[in-house]
Parts: C-alpha cells; structure tokens; sequence
C-alpha cells in the first residue's frame, strides 16, 4: 500500500494522513530552511505538513506547499496542513483572525486542521510570551469554552476543515467534551509522545471519545536548548530500542515511529535531514511483534522533554500528563 494513502478516519468525516511532517526549525537552523525542508519532505512522500503560528515559517512553508502544487507533484487535496492557534489569541474575537493571518502568510484558502495549541490563555500584544517587569507570565482569564465556540466558527466559515487541540490533559478535554452546545467535537489531541512517555492512560481516553492522539517529540527530541533539558537521556540512543532496531534492521527511529503507529497514533517525525525524512517513510515496511510492543510498553518513565518551563507557572502545567 502507498504509504502516502495510510489515513486515519476523524470524527467530523474527514480523515489524516499517520504519519507527519514537523515544521519547527531546529536550533541555530536559519529560518529559510524550512522551505527546502518542506519541499524535501514532499518529495519523499510526506503529504501531512504540521506547523504554528510559534514557529513563525509559515510563509516558508506555504511557498513550499505551493511550488510543489505548480510543479505537479501533488495538488492541494493531496495536502493536510495543521497550523495552531498561539495562547495569545485565546479571546474569541482574535480566533478567526488568528487563522487568517495564518492563511494570509500560507497563501492557501483553508487548513485542514486547526489547533489550540495550549490550554494557557495568555494576554494579547505583540509579545509570543507575554511577561511583567518580574518576567511572570501575564495569563488571560478566558474560558476555553468560547475559545472552542470560535473554534468552530472557522470550521462551519471553510477556513478549517477540522478543529481540534493539542497539550490538553483530560479534565481540560471533559470541558469541552461537556460543553452545552457543542457542535464538534476536537478531531485529535497533539502531546508529546514517545517510548519513555507512552500517555496510555491519553491514549484509551481519547480512542473511547473517537479522538486521534497526535504525538509529537516522537523520536525523543531535537535536543533543542531552548525548550529541553540537555541533562535528559536521549531516546535514540535506547539499548532496548537499538537491538530492536537491529532485530529487524531498521533504525532506532523508525522502531520509534512503527511503535507508535501500530498503536493507532498519529506520529509527527521531525527532521530537516533528508537522508532520515526519506528514512522515516520506510516505517510502513514492517511489522512490530507483539512482544516487542510490550518490551517498548516497559520503557514508559513519564519523562517529558518539551520542558516548557516558561508555563511552569500555570496552575495546570504539564497540560498533557496521563491524567
């Protein structure tokens, strides 16, 4: 089967490609690159494009959309495109707005999934991360609830074929899950997820909701030090997952990302290296034993390496544990 067509079916009818393409430009990576890394990852197959507004490539990453549609490589259709709404813009009124500075930059007329990207409301401006002069957080006091309402509202206007969030933990999805009123459904919750943080517990809540768990940090992380703790193990580098790898000559990574997708998450790989993106479409060539899906099970130790410590001040934080 082409891996391209390996879709999974959404709540709201539409469906997305399993396995995706992670746009944040890594460390001390020029911003530029995200367009030849974007067209590289098409090249190679990839078909669902993950971005935000945070990572700030996204006129990058719709020109490479865009000249691979002129080029006849794929046609828009053949595009699943995530972008994300930043905290910042959590007040009803600034969502749709949010999504068309999006989709101005994109050069595209819709996206085909739109995202809260965090559970953390934060004060308008010009700031991403809005501080006071003793560097807190400045939080927004505004009800998820109608964060979601004008959510909905961009899906039921075109601009989003499906809404749904990411970084929420299961009393943040209950809200909106119970809301009165609610016309959809969140399609997908998007956490990191990877071996040595499995979210199990996530991932039957959501699968009993008909939620897609999106997983991001799949391959442990780049070990960015803007966000990660560089005193943290690094998962590739696993001897459970190296022998597997060896096992069934694949990679670490790709024993990574098959683990994940037999467990029916979706998995963002996130590389701008294109010996390893044409490497991580090689995960639909072979099969996890059983067995070995419960030796990965057992490197579960809940450690998170999107450290986020400029949320650690939120009541809430870390949105996205267990439960």
């Amino acid at each position: 089967m082409d891996h391209r067509q390996q879709r999974v079916a959404l709540n709201d009818g539409h469906s997305m490609p399993v396995l995706g393409f992670g746009t944040a430009v890594p460390e001390k990576v020029p911003v530029s690159e995200a367009l030849v890394a974007t067209k590289l990852a098409i090249d190679a197959g990839f078909r669902h494009i993950d971005s935000a507004y945070l990572y700030e490539v996204e006129e990058e990453v719709g020109l490479a959309i865009r000249s691979k549609i002129a080029d006849g490589t794929v046609k828009r259709e053949d595009i699943f495109y995530t972008t994300k709404l930043w905290p910042t813009f959590s007040r009803p009124e600034l969502v749709q707005h949010s999504l068309e500075m999006s989709l101005n930059k994109l050069q595209l007329d819709y996206v085909d999934l739109f995202l809260i990207h965090f559970p953390m409301p934060l004060q308008p401006g010009d700031q991403i991360i809005p501080r006071d002069e003793n560097g807190k957080l400045l939080f927004e006091t505004v009800d998820l609830c109608d964060t979601w309402e004008a959510m909905e509202k961009c899906k039921e206007a075109g601009l989003a074929k499906s809404i749904g969030v990411s970084n929420f933990n299961r009393r943040q999805l209950e809200m909106i899950l119970n809301k009165p009123g609610l016309k959809y459904k969140p399609v997908c919750n998007q956490v990191e997820c990877h071996p040595y943080l499995n979210q199990s517990k996530m991932l039957d809540f959501c699968k009993s909701k008909d939620i897609v768990l999106v997983a991001y940090c799949t391959l442990g992380s780049s070990r960015d030090s803007r966000w990660v703790d560089q005193s943290s193990p690094v998962l590739l580098n696993d001897p459970v997952l190296g022998a597997l790898a060896k096992k069934y000559n694949q990679s670490p990574a790709l024993i990574a990302l098959r683990y994940q997708l037999q467990r029916g998450v979706v998995v963002l790989a996130q590389s701008f290296i294109e010996r390893k993106m044409k490497e991580n479409v090689q995960v639909f060539g072979f099969q996890l034993s059983l067995e070995d899906m419960k030796v990965i099970d057992g490197l579960n130790r809940k450690l998170r390496y999107l450290g986020a410590e400029f949320l650690a001040d939120h009541p809430d934080y870390p949105f996205s544990d267990e439960y």
